[in-house]
């Protein structure tokens, strides 16, 4: 067990290396949110647009983001030894809301590069515990050293209102701290530091409940959603690449829009002629003066004398505004390549193209669902073990941490393709029920759709066994034999 002037130093480290993340991933929820700075701009077409065009963004981090989370969807999960998928476990998934949720938490990962996922008990119902998804910006996991998966503690600390909460959970106990929170100041960092000190961490508040409080899981009961992890670097965001040539884009639409405003229409010139101007006259008819043209009344009526002996009219031809709009099909095109994200989400063009054609368009996304769903799957995984600590069944947490996470196909076919297919493998001998949960039925409506055809067997048991005999396997080569004999 940590003493209090432990637990306090642990909270500040982790915090400190909290505060250190926070800028990347603040960055790149902007980027999501379409809040995007216009730069690689010139200091002049700054100074003169930059405000202009201060609320615009052709937002691609979005797309690139949302692309590989729309297909990573949990439809249950499966403990070692065990031959189906496990109905309580996905009742505490459904009761937390984690059908949507997990949504939230892969989408989190994607943009940040992490998000976690915390298990706690529910005194309220012993055999539902409470499971939430969280963001990075709040969250830190410290590891044994030399470990990715063994970890020592975990830090939640966020802010509501006026005051700083900070939770620190330890494999045997959880410590929960407050502080005023320390809005922006104009101070110098030595100030600021000062200030932090006065304001140091406190035990919070917690009424009847101990603080610290026993962990009765004995593990840190929060798990790390890493995207893209490396060996001995921090995840990487998909979206840490896309910022560079985002911005030239944005770049390449001001610059586009501008010479649309200016330069987008032919510009005639006159030569030599005197500046137009009209009589002034008097109350009597009388000319008493003269004026310049009202140069918009002549915008409008599109009709102007000029006067001179070398007078001569030419043109400036219109911008070619196509030149902008080329390089940034390129750019693009590069985002595309560089994120594995099919070009026709992207560019919005699609030719009369087959379904096969389509499967190969978005290889490279499928690959990139399929390597998240190695690493979540992992995190899941260890979520659902979590669950059986919370609910106090440690036997049943060794088989659920051999398990396997069961994932909705992460490629996109078509009712036709999809039926093609599952009929080949039936007439090979795959079973229904495996035909059903590759169809991307749950486990529990599988089992569901198994009771119907029970069902529909008592009822008519003659046609059930004829149908059985017609999809024996088998039956299709001895017909086609027979056909050809």
């Amino acid at each position: 067990m940590a003493t209090y002037d432990q637990a306090l130093a642990l909270v500040q480290r982790l915090e400190d290396e909290l505060v250190s993340r926070r800028p990347a991933i603040e960055k790149a929820s902007r980027y999501y949110r379409g809040h995007q700075p216009l730069t690689f701009a010139s200091e002049q077409f700054q100074k003169f647009h930059g405000d202009r065009y201060k609320g615009f963004a052709d937002n691609w981090v979005q797309v690139v983001a949302d692309a590989p989370v729309e297909r990573l969807t949990v439809n249950g999960f499966q403990p070692a030894e065990s031959t189906e998928a496990d109905k309580d476990l996905w009742r505490v998934w459904n009761r937390n809301h984690l059908d949507a949720d997990s949504q939230l938490g892969f989408l989190g990962a994607v943009n940040s590069g992490r998000s976690f996922a915390l298990v706690w008990g529910n005194p309220d119902d012993p055999d539902t515990p409470a499971v939430t998804f969280e963001d990075a910006s709040q969250c830190v996991i410290a590891y044994v050293p030399g470990s990715r998966y063994l970890r020592r503690a975990a830090l939640k600390r966020w802010d509501d209102g006026d005051t700083a909460f900070a939770t620190l959970y330890l494999p045997d106990e959880v410590w929960k701290f407050e502080r005023p929170t320390l809005g922006a100041s104009t101070k110098s960092a030595q100030e600021r530091a000062v200030d932090e000190e006065l304001n140091r961490w406190a035990p919070r508040n917690t009424g009847d409940e101990p603080n610290p409080q026993p962990n009765p899981m004995g593990v840190v009961p929060m798990v790390e959603l890493p995207n893209r992890p490396m060996l001995s670097e921090e995840p990487v965001s998909d979206v840490t690449g896309v910022i560079a040539m985002q911005d030239a884009v944005n770049l390449l639409w001001a610059q586009l829009f501008t010479a649309a405003d200016y330069a987008s229409f032919p510009q005639r010139i006159v030569l030599g002629a005197e500046v137009p101007e009209v009589p002034i006259l008097d109350d009597k008819g009388a000319i008493v003066g003269s004026r310049p043209v009202d140069m918009e009344r002549f915008a409008v009526d599109r009709v102007m004398f000029f006067t001179g002996d070398n007078v001569k009219v030419t043109e400036w031809t219109a911008a070619n505004l196509e030149a902008y709009t080329s390089v940034m099909e390129v750019g693009v095109g590069h985002i595309a390549a560089q994120t594995r994200t099919p070009q026709h989400y992207l560019v919005g063009k699609m030719a009369n193209l087959s379904g096969d054609a389509l499967l190969a368009a978005e290889t490279g996304l499928v690959k990139r669902v399929e390597e998240k769903q190695t690493w979540f799957g992992q995190a899941i995984r260890e979520l659902f073990r979590l669950i059986t600590l919370a609910r106090g069944e440690t036997a049943k947490a060794d088989n659920v941490s051999a398990g396997r996470v069961i994932w909705a196909d992460a490629e996109s076919r078509s009712d036709a393709q999809m039926a093609d297919a599952l009929l080949k493998l039936r007439d090979i001998g795959f079973p229904f029920e495996w035909l059903a949960l590759r169809y991307g039925l749950t486990p529990i409506e599988v089992a569901d759709l198994m009771t119907m055809k029970e069902r529909e067997a008592d009822l008519d048991p003659i046609a059930a066994a004829t149908a059985l005999m017609a999809h024996a396997p088998g039956d299709s080569a001895s017909e086609e034999s027979q056909g050809a004999a």
